[in-house]
């Protein structure tokens, strides 16, 4: 356990982006072979303002780390934080910063921004992709990285977790939410077991279902624990699914990348949904 943290503590930021493209060319290729639904699309064409947004989480993380290094370097010193507060083996230390650090820094910022009116408008640019598939995982506007990486912050000081495992988290994170966005078509048990421990592919896909109360259902990233803990545990069956929001159903508009920038000043049409 030591040497995985060792690892992550000196990992570089080209292996942070070997991880990140890995992990879409991996399961972009297991889509292609099982998929869950057989759009009609242009795969590539269809990914490019995922791609785009997937730079800009990029820059915004990559942007604010020095913030996460010297928090977690000053929680690790001066032992502040939960985690600090008593002796504890490092693999049951690790284990509670990914597992907590889920809570505070995804399922917690998830639920808030489905909950406050700017917020959910933000939000809507990953909601309203019509062909939920890898890229998706990343389709985030700049404002919603940013509030992403705030919950993840207070996380880290919260908890008093240091910088090896803060970035093993975000690198689970990273794959756990491409694999359970993958347009991928895993045998129905084995998808239900899984997402007994983890967020599995048809447990999320409920969650961009494109109306209420499925909407606001499912918002964990990593521990399927959290919205069965809360309350906010939904299933529907696949082929029931249909991806958007009712909110902004406009196909065309909903990959034009300047409407995607600018949907958080928009006015949400009357409806309800939100």
């Amino acid at each position: 356990m030591l040497e995985i943290i060792n690892f992550f503590e000196n990992i570089s930021s080209v292996q942070r982006s070997a991880i990140l493209i890995f992990g879409i060319t991996f399961f972009w290729s297991i889509e292609l072979i099982i998929p869950l639904f057989k759009f009609n699309y242009k795969k590539f064409r269809h990914a490019i303002p995922n791609f785009f947004f997937t730079a800009t989480t990029i820059i915004v993380n990559f942007s604010l780390a020095f913030l996460l290094l010297f928090s977690a370097d000053w929680v690790t010193n001066n032992d502040f934080g939960l985690l600090n507060f008593f002796e504890i083996p490092i693999i049951i230390k690790v284990f509670l910063g990914v597992f907590l650090l889920d809570l505070i820094g995804a399922y917690l910022p998830h639920y808030v921004q489905h909950k406050i009116n700017f917020l959910w408008k933000i939000h809507l640019v990953h909601h309203s992709d019509h062909n939920v598939d890898t890229t998706t995982a990343n389709r985030h506007h700049p404002f919603e990285s940013l509030i992403r990486f705030i919950f993840t912050l207070l996380g880290v000081i919260v908890l008093g977790t240091s910088i090896g495992i803060v970035f093993l988290y975000q690198s689970i994170s990273l794959i756990l939410s491409q694999f359970n966005h993958a347009n991928i078509k895993l045998p129905s048990s084995i998808d239900k077991i899984l997402s007994f421990v983890i967020v599995s592919p048809n447990m999320h896909k409920v969650h961009h279902h494109y109306v209420l109360p499925y909407t606001d259902s499912n918002y964990g990233n990593i521990f399927s624990i959290w919205d069965r803990i809360f309350g906010t545990h939904m299933n529907l069956e696949p082929k029931e699914i249909i991806y958007g929001v009712n909110t902004f159903f406009d196909k065309k508009e909903n990959q034009k990348i300047n409407s995607l920038l600018y949907r958080p000043f928009d006015k949400l049409k009357s409806n309800s949904n939100k």
